[in-house]
């Protein structure tokens, strides 16, 4: 059955283009023009991925986010401005899946949702099918990355991370010892036709040691080389 994404944003513009782009992609599209429309269709029929903005009128991202997590786990993609890097950490640790900042590319948004639905696909799916596919488990050291059921493990302790964070990890852990560049890294978590800075990149580094430092204080396998880029070292 195809999938039905929630776009809740009071700019009409978006909800207009977003719904286009996603229905040219085969989803089926219900829009809010604002949280509280949003909240009182979804708490009674969740949709199977939200997109939120942040700064919206009569209950803003953050709050729909709290309410709907009393009620689902369905996926959910923060839209959000530049500036708002403290609203993106509080929505992360409050339940969001991932976030994008404005102005942002629809393709990349598109590649975010598909991500996250292969993710709730695969947690659904039982031993034997998965079994049946392809995709390998990576393990380096102490680390255990699960591409298809988009789980990571850290001395068995579970590592929750963003798509954009789990795409940089893996290019990071697939060669130990190599440096990327963040060009490259950035080609490894942005489409092509989205420009990022090279501070995006740190700042999702930065988070990713924050969330590894939280279940193993002495994590250190990101290093950075400064000038240059990072590397994974395999202990």
């Amino acid at each position: 059955m195809t999938a039905q994404i929630a776009l809740v944003d009071d700019d009409r513009n978006i909800l207009t283009s977003v719904t286009i782009a996603l229905e040219a992609e085969g989803f089926r599209v219900r829009t809010y023009p604002d949280g509280q429309k949003a909240w009182d269709a979804l708490s009674k029929n969740p949709a199977d991925l939200a997109v939120l903005d942040i700064k919206m009128p009569r209950l803003d991202g953050m709050e729909l986010l709290r309410k709907l997590r009393e009620v689902s786990d369905m996926p959910v993609i923060f839209l959000t401005s530049k500036d708002e890097e403290i609203d993106q950490v509080l929505g992360l640790r409050m339940g969001a899946d991932d976030y994008i900042g404005k102005p942002f590319s629809q393709r990349l948004l598109i590649e975010r949702i598909r991500a996250l639905l292969r993710r709730v696909e695969m947690s659904n799916k039982t031993p034997e099918e998965l079994s049946e596919e392809t995709e390998e488990i990576l393990v380096r050291g102490n680390l255990v990355l699960d591409p298809l059921r988009h789980r990571v493990t850290w001395k068995d302790k579970d590592v929750t991370l963003t798509v954009t964070e789990f795409l940089i990890l893996q290019a990071l852990a697939m060669h130990p010892g190599h440096v990327k560049s963040r060009d490259q890294l950035m080609d490894t978590a942005y489409s092509d036709d989205v420009y990022v800075d090279d501070r995006t990149i740190d700042s999702h580094i930065k988070r990713l040691r924050k969330k590894f430092r939280a279940v193993a204080e002495e994590f250190d396998a990101i290093e950075t080389l400064y000038g240059v880029g990072y590397r994974y070292r395999d202990a």
